[in-house]
């Protein structure tokens, strides 16, 4: 399979040098000596350094510290380890031969190796900085073997060496964490203990997500005694269910799946009483938002009296929507799909409507 696999490797070699471009034979050889000894990384990363941002000069910092170690390894230890002969000077037209062809072993591609570790240095503090020098770096290592310094695997043996090398130093020493600015700040409101559930009436869906409402349901009668369980009948209508059980609660429950979660948030929102989400159905993503993930989690929330005010979104100045709204062939997909699942099965019932 070795055998193979370098026989491939000189194939592709064969196909590049046999390939004619004056344009690249122009460009590609300059740009490989402009790599030579890291002086196109040092350059670039002499440029970011003088931006002034802190950031960007970080990233200029561990690109270089990158190299530096990459150079080191890849030259004095994988090199003196691994000893290929290089395709050789003739190997390529004279347009594109380099002036100082290389004597050392051809695996791995020192210039690659530097190449990627700088680029992933980068990468690492300024993602969008990184994405731009790693075309760069694709660029040099191309032009390892389109000037005949290289085989195609020594490139790609270096590209490895280099990505590698800048992961290990980044889990020695991890980019500073950014704060996340994108939330809105909470507000908490002042709410009475509920150490039994007083005052809490809870419409449960028991068939929601394969059966946790029911688990929902038997939970929190044996932690919230006090409470009122509502429990949802499959000919009720879920909003009217739902204002009746607001117009008699201090706290409004509600257990089921997104869904349902956001019905009970408008009627909620109308009532003026908080709401408890209990996490009923497939996904939950309200409630993990909330950080209300477990069942477990929400009746600590009412035990205590924790509430705290979220922003939602009125759809038409009526419908509230907490986390998605789908608009054109998506509800009409989901729509064909609950037709056909109770009979063939969610996924066969999916493919059904996809192909409708």
């Amino acid at each position: 399979m070795l055998s193979g696999v370098v026989r491939m490797d000189r194939d592709v070699f064969d196909a590049v040098a046999e390939a004619e471009n004056p344009r690249l034979d122009a460009f590609l050889p300059r740009l490989t000596g402009a790599a030579n000894y890291s002086k196109l990384w040092i350059g670039i990363a002499g440029a970011m350094a003088l931006t002034g941002n802190p950031r960007i000069q970080r990233a200029a910092m561990r690109g270089v510290v990158s190299v530096a170690s990459t150079s080191l390894i890849a030259n004095q230890v994988a090199k003196r380890w691994w000893r290929r002969q290089r395709p050789g000077h003739g190997s390529v037209s004279v347009a594109r031969q380099v002036r100082r062809y290389p004597k050392s072993s051809s695996f791995p591609s020192g210039h690659s190796a530097s190449a990627a570790a700088f680029a992933s240095g980068v990468a690492v503090e300024a993602p969008g900085i990184g994405a731009g020098v790693g075309a760069l770096a694709g660029l040099v290592g191309f032009s390892r073997v389109y000037t005949g310094a290289h085989y195609p695997g020594d490139v790609l043996a270096g590209f490895g060496l280099g990505a590698l090398i800048t992961a290990i130093g980044a889990k020695i020493v991890p980019p500073p964490v950014v704060p996340d600015i994108s939330g809105v700040e909470t507000h908490i409101v002042d709410a009475p203990a509920r150490p039994e559930g007083e005052g809490l009436v809870l419409v449960v869906n028991p068939a929601s997500g394969g059966g946790t409402g029911e688990r929902v349901l038997k939970e929190v009668e044996k932690a919230l005694p006090a409470a009122e369980i509502v429990t949802l009948g499959q000919d009720d209508d879920v909003e009217l269910v739902l204002e009746d059980a607001a117009s008699r609660a201090e706290v409004l429950g509600i257990a089921g799946g997104d869904g349902t979660v956001a019905a009970a948030a408008g009627v909620a929102r109308a009532a003026g009483k908080p709401l408890a989400v209990f996490p009923g159905g497939t996904f939950n993503h309200f409630a993990k938002q909330i950080d209300c993930a477990t069942v477990h989690r929400t009746i600590a929330a009412v035990k205590a009296g924790t509430v705290e005010k979220v922003d939602v979104v009125t759809l038409n100045g009526g419908t509230t929507l907490l986390n998605t709204a789908s608009i054109g062939v998506y509800p009409r997909f989901v729509e064909i799909r609950e037709k056909y699942e109770g009979k063939t099965g969610k996924t066969v019932a999916a493919v059904i409507a996809a192909w409708r």
